[in-house]
């Protein structure tokens, strides 16, 4: 009997274990899963996880433990990134995920990671529906596509624009960021003349120059990714004499983009998030050490990627590791927090809504920085 009522004592003392809690292993690693495409070309942002990994194992990990990352390809297809998400979720050593890069991705797989209890922190997603689904565990640390576009169009009213026309793509990150711009530019006095997603040709984009012409527009807003037919549509416009200025979100923060169209990226004002021109300790420090580690300076989603670790780092350090579903109290925890790209705030929907917005124009083929 005694032997029998110790068994029952055991089985009801495993049962009552918190739902998400593991047992902790002192001697093992912390695990983050990461989700990107990876074999995309390259935009350094696993070399700014990896820079961040190294400095917080060379400053005794987390809580006395090193940091590990767990990386998975998710070829920017959601079918690949849902099963992805699945695989960090199943996984039980799981801490924390960061990903994805792709809002049509990280939406979908944002209600895997809740019903997981495990926190996501997206530092490309900027599609504000990310945030809209009152979960508790899903974040980004970079501005939404709302807050790119309201800063967008406060600057553009004040260079005295009242004209204007979207281009935009019909999917999330289109029509989010085209949506969010159209609102925001109603408010500050620009009149949306016309939105369009697609034109055949040269031809067809020259009658269309004609009618916005009678429209008398003074300016076009590109709410296309520069990699998948914006800047295509950049060396368009040029062609067909389109000389009115041109503005965009943070897909276009690449030169390598930008100067792949020459001159007919002169003068694109670009909204984003990181400015290596920033005074702050913290972004210089980490620009020297990128640039020692990898000859060559960093691009944003380099910074993104690093502050994403470094975040999550800092609230997994005062986490119940053996609970991954404190993490996400512990990001909100965090306050007014200083990173590489400026200084981040979650509120409760999981947006990060601190300093964080840069505005930049191309000029002579380098990014002039306007705003910090």
């Amino acid at each position: 009997m005694i032997k029998k009522s110790i068994v029952i004592m055991l089985f009801l003392g495993l049962s009552l274990w918190p739902l998400g809690c593991t047992q902790v292993n002192p001697s093992e690693e912390i695990l983050i899963g990461v989700a990107w495409p990876f074999a995309s070309p390259d935009d350094l942002f696993e070399e700014g996880l990896d820079l961040a990994v190294q400095e917080i194992n060379d400053q005794g990990g987390i809580q006395g433990r090193k940091l590990s990352l767990l990386k998975a390809d998710d070829e920017a297809e959601l079918e690949k990134g849902l099963a992805t998400a699945q695989s960090f979720a199943d996984h039980k050593g799981m801490q924390a995920v960061i990903g994805h890069r792709n809002s049509f991705i990280s939406i979908p797989a944002s209600s895997i990671y809740d019903q997981a209890g495990l926190a996501m922190v997206s530092p490309a997603s900027t599609s504000p529906e990310l945030t809209q689904h009152e979960y508790t565990h899903v974040f980004r640390n970079i501005p939404s596509d709302a807050e790119i576009a309201r800063q967008l169009a406060i600057y553009l009213a004040e260079q005295g624009h009242e004209r204007m026309v979207i281009y935009y793509t019909d999917d999330s990150y289109g029509n989010g960021l085209a949506n969010a711009f159209e609102d925001y530019a109603g408010a500050q006095g620009i009149t949306i003349v016309d939105r369009f997603n697609y034109y055949s040709n040269l031809e067809d984009l020259e009658r269309l120059h004609d009618k916005w012409q009678a429209f008398g527009f003074d300016g076009i807003f590109i709410a296309k990714i520069a990699a998948e037919g914006g800047a295509q549509f950049l060396m368009d416009a040029r062609a067909v004499n389109i000389e009115e200025p041109l503005a965009a979100g943070n897909s276009w923060d690449s030169l390598s983009l930008t100067g792949a169209t020459g001159a007919a990226a002169e003068g694109l004002l670009v909204g984003s998030f990181f400015n290596p021109q920033r005074p702050s300790s913290e972004t210089q420090d980490f620009i020297e050490a990128f640039r020692q580690k990898y000859q060559q300076p960093p691009t944003s989603y380099a910074a993104t990627g690093y502050d994403a670790v470094n975040l999550l780092a800092a609230a997994l350090e005062k986490s119940d590791l053996a609970n991954p579903t404190t993490v996400a109290q512990g990001l909100r925890d965090l306050g007014a927090w200083e990173g590489v790209i400026g200084v981040h705030r979650f509120d409760e929907q999981g947006d990060d809504i601190g300093d964080l917005i840069v505005l930049k124009k191309v000029k002579d083929g380098r990014f002039e920085y306007l705003k910090q």
